[in-house]
């Protein structure tokens, strides 16, 4: 690949895997971090957090997790260790401006209306479009000064018995939890230590370091984020700011949950969720290297839209009001094997018949993935 500029907003597990696939593809990317430290939500969550996906199924698929994590959910700070290894055996932490924020990005060269009657993506199909047009960003490091940078390419951002017995049955479906990744795993022990009484439920919100609740009519968690809020607040353009993320009645229009047809050589990593995201995020990372390297190129923007409105028709007849969720968990595999072909490699990655009949899909089975 010739030395194109990349930029890469956050050093989470999307924005590490995208830098890593990156460098080994000969181009430069610089990854701006806003925290202090690499690991996205990770670098956030309380000591006492484990993992909910078993520990095989979240690992990079050529970074295997080390000998002397044994747990099967591993903590807080050992998926944090692991990250941290894994961007220093591959380089990554080289590339990262820690303290650094993107506060806008804008396009420029080429103008909104030209970029709107355009039928291929970039205005070519290529990952770096026309060479006309490029993203200008807005960036703050930790001291406040504003800086400016230019680059030609932007890239990220249940059910059983018991559940009756304790009335924890949701209102949707299992089907419709697993399309929409709503499933959590249940803590070791969950059930039993409901019976024993060591699991009770309380009125009210119990805060750290005290002993009672405090009692509460209504209870707002405004622990999360909203990706969609994000990527809009970085968009200069009001044009871009329309289509970004689409309406509240439609799914997110990304291109294999990826590419907007419609923006120009920008990538979103990380945003679309699975039941195992950290490998589901490699994979993609993979195929927009492979993009970017011109390993292929996108289908008309008439034809991506298409394959979007397919996607939002599915979410919308099997999840229900959950639609606007960005997520593969109910078919990933199949997810995976439309990267794999646009890549050139077989989808199918067993050694044998019965062995793609009956084994689960992991991380390990994409290990030796090379596009062609």
């Amino acid at each position: 690949m010739e030395k194109k500029r990349v930029a890469i907003v956050g050093a989470g597990v999307s924005g590490l895997a995208a830098c890593k696939h990156l460098l080994e593809r000969g181009c430069r990317p610089v990854v701006f971090e806003a925290d202090t430290v690499l690991g996205g939500m990770w670098a956030h969550t309380p000591e006492c957090t484990t993992l909910q996906t078993p520990r095989p199924m979240y690992q990079y698929s050529d970074f295997p997790w080390p000998d002397s994590v044994t747990e099967v959910f591993p903590g807080h700070r050992q998926v944090m260790d692991y990250l941290g290894a894994y961007a220093r055996h591959f380089g990554v932490l080289d590339c990262v401006r820690f303290g650094h924020r993107v506060l806008g990005m804008e396009y420029v060269g080429v103008g909104e209306e030209t970029v709107a009657a355009w039928e291929e993506w970039g205005g070519s199909g290529g990952a770096f479009g026309s060479g006309d047009g490029e993203w200008r960003l807005e960036v703050a490091n930790a001291d406040g000064h504003v800086q400016r940078w230019i680059f030609t390419k932007f890239a990220e951002s249940y059910y059983s018995i018991p559940m009756k017995k304790y009335d924890m049955v949701p209102d949707h479906s299992l089907f419709e939890a697993l399309v929409v990744c709503l499933v959590a795993i249940t803590p070791k022990d969950h059930y039993k230590r409901l019976e024993e009484g060591s699991i009770v439920r309380k009125e009210g919100v119990l805060l750290e370091g005290e002993s009672s609740p405090t009692k509460s009519d209504i209870v707002i968690f405004g622990t999360g984020y909203k990706g969609d809020e994000k990527i809009n607040d970085m968009l200069k353009s009001e044009y871009f700011g329309s289509i970004a993320v689409g309406s509240t009645s439609t799914t997110v229009p990304l291109y294999r949950e990826c590419i907007h047809p419609k923006i120009p050589q920008l990538a979103v990593l990380g945003y679309s969720e699975s039941l195992a995201n950290l490998y589901t995020t490699e994979i993609r990372a993979k195929w927009l290297t492979h993009f970017m390297d011109g390993g292929f190129r996108l289908p008309s923007i008439k034809a991506m839209q298409k394959d979007v409105l397919e996607w939002e028709k599915f979410m919308k007849r099997y999840s229900r009001g959950y639609f606007r969720r960005s997520c593969i968990g109910i078919l990933n595999i199949w997810y995976n094997d439309q990267l794999c072909k646009d890549m050139g490699c077989n989808p199918r990655r067993k050694n044998g018949f019965f062995t793609e009949l009956s084994e689960i899909y992991g991380p390990g089975d994409y290990a030796n993935l090379h596009p062609k």
